[in-house]
């Protein structure tokens, strides 16, 4: 029960009735209006957005109820968003009980949800100065990324934006009709493109009760999954503790709907109850961890080089077939799986080349634009080890319609590292994909060649062109 004024009243904290995978709450809002008016516009937004079974608001009239107006939520898809009754309040009647199990049944028809499918359930939003075709293609990309992390994407959201509300991003009344619909479709999670700062996202995070991740911690999430080697687990937990630190608010509800589930891995829910200092004492203690294997890294190299064996490292775009091209060359079982960072670990074959030559290949973690500043710091050790590259393979996906901004974002990122001057030879992976006469006068265009990690008849330009640019010891 709940005492207001005739401005309105204060709806308190409704955690003890979650929505998401329910479609509906599981409570009444029953309120009055001091004059016989029926709902108005600020009820029937409570109604879709904090998803009450149903609103009703009885008038007065001296003193006692006088007539009630109801409304309650269609299954999506429908004529309506909503329905309304009217009725003189002492003359109402309904089987409440009945009728909501049936809407609700009616409702997760509707949906299309099963229910025994436990993954996320997400709604993808770009909301952005960019021209439109760039957001599409961003849109794209996170499409590939949220797919990755085993979320079931539901709809996509572009808004080419005048300008950013720095509050919310895009405006209020968008943001408020994008969580009405995630409701309706039965999303769990909304994940913006966009990086959101601290503000914006407990601003988005108390105008609804989904989790709201946005695109640098759905990267962080899908790392999180992937690292299994000690340096990997390291560079991910650092990476993501960075990234809470500015957005830790104690036990707020924005934070709490941040954490658990998709973006909250790793580190994130033993956490969330850790205060600032403690999170900083173990940012130290991650940091000196990584200089000590960060050392162990560089006595192995140093052995290689003392053996004398040149150094081959295979870089690209993530899912760009790194992983399935050194099983080829080598024919070892590297993990392999055409999914966006499937490879964070660095691993390391032989490869023999005629009159008992050998050299080193390495398969390196995948690039991709926009990395997380924090990952890309906490992984900057992992790519130390492209300095030692005697020769970098730069491994690009031909059958991606996006290859040149591709190509583009690698080099980005190796001017960062600060490994332009390092020899590298351009390679078009999934030739088997295009046509041959597109792909050589792509490759002329690029000076490179073309291969097709699955089909080994493919790789003697590829073998050739390693011997050629290699100084053998």
């Amino acid at each position: 029960m709940i005492v207001g004024n005739a401005k309105g009243v204060f709806i308190p904290d409704l955690d003890d009735y979650p929505v998401g995978r329910r479609a509906l709450r599981g409570l009444r809002f029953i309120h009055t209006h001091l004059a016989d008016e029926p709902l108005n516009k600020e009820d029937i937004t409570d109604l879709s957005l904090l998803r009450f079974d149903i609103i009703a608001a009885i008038s007065i009239r001296d003193g006692l109820p006088h007539n009630i107006y109801a409304a309650y939520l269609m299954p999506y898809g429908s004529d309506k968003k909503y329905e309304t009754l009217t009725s003189d309040f002492y003359r109402f009647e309904m089987d409440y009980d009945s009728f909501i199990h049936n809407l609700e049944d009616e409702m997760d028809r509707h949906r299309f949800i099963d229910q025994k499918d436990r993954r996320e359930r997400a709604i993808l939003v770009s909301a952005s100065t960019k021209p439109k075709y760039e957001l599409e293609e961003s849109m794209d990309e996170l499409k590939e990324l949220a797919m990755s992390s085993d979320v079931i994407v539901l709809d996509t959201v572009i808004q080419r934006l005048k300008e950013v509300n720095p509050k919310y991003l895009l405006g209020e009344g968008k943001l408020k009709e994008i969580v009405i619909n995630a409701m309706d479709k039965g999303a769990t999670l909304l994940i913006f493109d966009q990086d959101l700062n601290p503000s914006q996202i407990r601003a988005i995070a108390e105008t609804t009760e989904l989790k709201v991740i946005d695109r640098s911690q759905l990267i962080l999430d899908i790392f999180a999954r992937r690292a299994h080697s000690r340096d990997g687990k390291v560079q991910v937990e650092l990476a993501q503790l960075k990234y809470m630190l500015p957005r830790l608010t104690g036990k707020g509800t924005a934070m709490s709907r941040l954490m658990g589930g998709i973006g909250g891995r790793g580190p994130g829910e033993m956490k969330l109850e850790i205060d600032r200092r403690r999170i900083r004492d173990r940012i130290t203690r991650l940091e000196k961890e990584l200089e000590i294997l960060s050392e162990a890294r560089k006595q192995r190299k140093q052995r290689r080089v003392e053996a004398g064996i040149p150094i081959v490292s295979i870089i690209g775009y993530t899912n760009a077939g790194k992983s399935t091209l050194l099983n080829a060359l080598t024919r070892s079982a590297t993990f392999v799986e055409d999914k966006m960072f499937a490879t964070l670990d660095t691993a390391s074959r032989r490869l023999r080349f005629p009159k008992e030559r050998e050299i080193v290949i390495t398969d390196t973690v995948g690039f991709i634009r926009d990395l997380p500043k924090d990952l890309m710091a906490a992984f900057k050790a992992t790519l130390e080890e492209l300095e030692d590259a005697d020769l970098l393979l730069h491994l690009v996906d031909i059958s991606n319609p996006r290859f040149e901004q591709q190509i583009e974002s690698v080099e980005n990122i190796l001017r960062e590292l600060n490994l332009t001057d390092k020899k590298r030879i351009i390679v078009f992976n999934k030739a088997d994909k295009v046509a041959e006469d597109e792909i050589k006068n792509i490759a002329l265009r690029y000076n490179a060649i073309y291969i097709s990690a699955l089909r080994q008849s493919t790789f003697d330009p590829l073998l050739n062109v390693i011997e050629k640019n290699i100084d053998f010891y």
